[in-house]
């Protein structure tokens, strides 16, 4: 499996909620641009996977709180490479709000689909490889 890659986020003021922390939901929005971070990491950008007729579909998450993060806060979302199936693929993300102290875990499956028909597909070799092989 390839090395956990590290996206960095300050969170916005306008992400903050009533309670002084990240609304829940915006962990999932920065999963999704660390994945697509991630896949410029690992040598497949988004817009490659596409132009070879894949994309992928969220088709589960979960989000696990320990702590907060608040505004400002020098955050970064760790993603890691947790499962590779035949047709899905598990990554699996911290959300740290300082050097050490993870705040938010969480996990998402994604399918695999061929852009023609958009139905489930196995995935293709070069995603494989940069997901760290089977």
């Amino acid at each position: 499996m390839p090395e956990a890659f590290a996206f960095p986020v300050v969170p916005r003021y306008a992400e903050i909620d009533q309670q002084g922390v990240v609304f829940n939901g915006h962990y999932l929005t920065w999963f999704d641009e660390a994945f697509t971070g991630f896949l410029d990491h690992v040598g497949l950008p988004y817009p490659q996977l596409i132009a070879a007729g894949y994309d992928v579909m969220v088709v589960h998450s979960e989000l696990d709180y320990g702590g907060s993060v608040r505004w400002r806060d020098d955050a970064r979302v760790e993603v890691t490479c947790e499962r590779q199936g035949t047709t899905s693929f598990t990554l699996g993300f911290a959300v740290y709000r300082s050097a050490e102290e993870v705040a938010v875990t969480g996990r998402n499956v994604y399918v695999v689909l061929a852009t023609d028909t958009w139905t489930k597909t196995p995935i293709p070799e070069p995603l494989a490889a940069a997901l760290g092989g089977r």
